[in-house]
């Protein structure tokens, strides 16, 4: 919720700093700043790439704040490292009582040392000390160097003065102090709103970590050869699914056999996850390479099908009747009308299609894949290597990311006439 809180924070403060921005910059008296957006056309609304690029950053502030990164000037506040301390009253068989003091170092997750050293004491209840790392905790056994111990009847009664009893905790100087069902204290230093790197890492990690990679491979492969691997099978995969659903989904526009035969499979297999074709997949395709370009084929199979019916059944008939008027052959009004006219819902739905494969190419290759970016995801998940889990991912976007924007200029250059009626 905080995290949310911060993000559309950043969000508004940013939207009001350019809008102020380019309203001192934009007092022209030209016809140009009295444009405004035509609502329902598409081509009226353009990404604001300042907005994209102030997106990033948000990103990039937010998740640096909260790991604590170098590459972030503010961060939210950290885990308590340095020594701490906290007093408890240890009750005896006869109720006489004694207080003695535990003192505490708590060492950076990366850092290792010794507890600090502190006096006894003269009474019954010696002091101790303990070490423990941020994020961590640590039971003090209280019991070894207290002249009174729990075989002998005492108890600890009391934290920095409090009433206690097993089970209860009592907030201290920099941490919390549970006592346990066995009455033995328990200390948790603050952790802070900063996430431990073991869940997630910092920005400057997740690089050195992608260089690294980049330098000397993952699983006997570099990353290259990983990544390329992922987009091959997608590639292979997407076009298999193309080639097959784009002919069916004009022959479902265009004959009213071919739509009632294939309607009810192609609308039964639509809303089937890829995922859950998996099982099926390994039991007819095995777990080579044939499976996982079959869970692809299909993935981007019913999209393309529906994506190239609905441009067929998209097509304004008043353009068709103006080619049979003009006396066009159905080839010509299928090759010079409907085609034309379809491309742009075919090329969204690629673009949906080449999302999903990406998406499911990932869990395909984690079952017995040599190579890719999924089979990287999933090894370092088991080694709890959430730098390079967070790189994956990253790449798998950025390289999706890449390939939806590079469609887009295929589709310009394609298909000029999108959005013009």
């Amino acid at each position: 919720m905080t995290v949310l809180l911060i993000y559309l924070a950043l969000f508004v403060g940013a939207f009001i700093v350019v809008q102020q921005i380019r309203n001192r910059q934009n007092k022209a008296s030209d016809f140009t700043s009295l444009k405004t957006v035509t609502f329902g056309d598409e081509s009226a609304v353009t990404a604001d790439r300042s907005a994209s690029i102030v997106s990033i950053l948000a990103i990039l502030l937010i998740w640096g704040a909260f790991t604590g990164s170098r590459w972030t000037p503010l961060h939210v506040p950290g885990p308590f490292t340095g020594d701490t301390s906290f007093s408890y009253t240890l009750q005896g068989a006869d109720n006489q009582t004694d207080d003695a003091k535990v003192l505490i170092r708590v060492f950076p997750i990366d850092k290792y040392g010794e507890a600090p050293e502190i006096e006894t004491g003269d009474g019954f209840a010696k002091n101790d000390s303990a070490q423990v790392h941020a994020w961590r905790s640590v039971l003090i056994p209280v019991d070894q160097n207290d002249e009174v111990t729990r075989e002998g009847g005492a108890s600890i009664v009391a934290i920095n003065g409090q009433p206690v009893s097993p089970g209860d905790s009592v907030n201290v100087d920099n941490g919390v102090v549970t006592l346990s069902t066995k009455g033995t204290p328990n200390f948790k230093p603050w952790s802070g709103w900063q996430m431990e790197p073991i869940w997630l890492p910092a920005p400057e990690a997740v690089f050195h970590r992608l260089i690294d990679v980049y330098n000397n491979g993952y699983q006997n492969f570099t990353l290259m050869e990983h990544l390329g691997a992922s987009l091959l099978r997608v590639i292979i995969g997407f076009m298999l699914g193309a080639i097959v659903g784009i002919p069916l989904g004009y022959a479902m526009g265009l004959s009213n056999w071919f739509r009632g035969w294939f309607d009810p499979i192609v609308e039964f297999m639509r809303p089937v996850p890829p995922l859950a074709l998996i099982p099926l997949v390994i039991i007819w395709a095995g777990i080579g390479e044939a499976g996982k370009i079959i869970l692809l084929f299909l993935a981007s199979l019913w999209i393309m099908t529906i994506a190239a019916r609905a441009g067929v059944s998209g097509v304004q008939l008043s353009k068709v009747h103006a080619g049979y008027s003009l006396g066009a052959s159905k080839w010509r009004i299928l090759t010079r009308i409907i085609v034309p006219n379809s491309l742009p819902e075919i090329f969204t739905g690629a673009r949906v299609a080449m999302g999903v494969c990406w998406g499911t190419v990932v869990a395909a290759e984690l079952v017995a894949a040599e190579k890719g970016a999924g089979m990287m995801i999933m090894v370092a998940s088991r080694f709890q290597l959430t730098d390079i889990v967070i790189m994956g991912i990253i790449l798998i976007g950025a390289i999706g990311y890449s390939i939806d924007i590079l469609m887009r200029r295929i589709e310009t250059v394609l298909v000029p006439w999108k959005g013009k009626g």
